[in-house]
């Protein structure tokens, strides 16, 4: 497995994965996958077989703010070069690659390039059934979310460094 930036020629496979792991309401849509790709490719990884084909991603924009916000899902900025928390608004595999560590292995790879950018440390909103993948990936568990995206209820995991 290789682990590189995504490009927007990945944007086809991106979507299929994100489709499949996110409700419709939870799903980024392709405009906002695609504009992730344009201005934070710096922190959108993929992760590749060793036939190329995209097996899962993880992306999310560098924020100030300890938690997400919905406002972060509709629209990026640019990330600051050093500082701040690497958020993750999306980690997915697709359906056939699950059970492999792929998540963990992207999850530490986005670790070890914020930590390099002394970043504050990781911030992500996961639904219960996830908190322990996260706490097992070294994440604590900070409580209920104020998130309403998607309908859900969202848990606060935070990894600082």
């Amino acid at each position: 497995m290789k682990i590189r930036h995504a490009k927007v020629a990945d944007l086809p496979a991106l979507m299929r994965i994100e489709t499949s792991g996110f409700t419709p309401e939870e799903a980024a849509t392709e405009v906002s996958m695609a504009e992730r790709i344009q201005v934070i490719a710096d922190t959108f990884l993929v992760a590749n077989d060793e036939t190329g084909n995209v097996q899962g991603f993880i992306v999310g924009p560098v924020v100030k703010q300890r938690y997400l916000t919905d406002d972060l899902f509709d629209q990026v900025t640019t990330n600051e070069m050093m500082g701040g928390f690497q958020s993750v608004l999306s980690l997915a595999v697709s359906p056939e690659a699950q059970h492999q560590q792929i998540g963990s292995k992207l999850l530490k790879q986005l670790i070890k390039d914020a930590k390099k950018a002394q970043r504050i440390g990781i911030t992500l909103t996961c639904l219960e059934r996830l908190v322990p993948f996260y706490e097992l990936n070294g994440f604590a568990n900070e409580g209920l979310s104020n998130s309403t995206h998607g309908g859900e209820i969202w848990y606060n995991l935070v990894l600082e460094f």
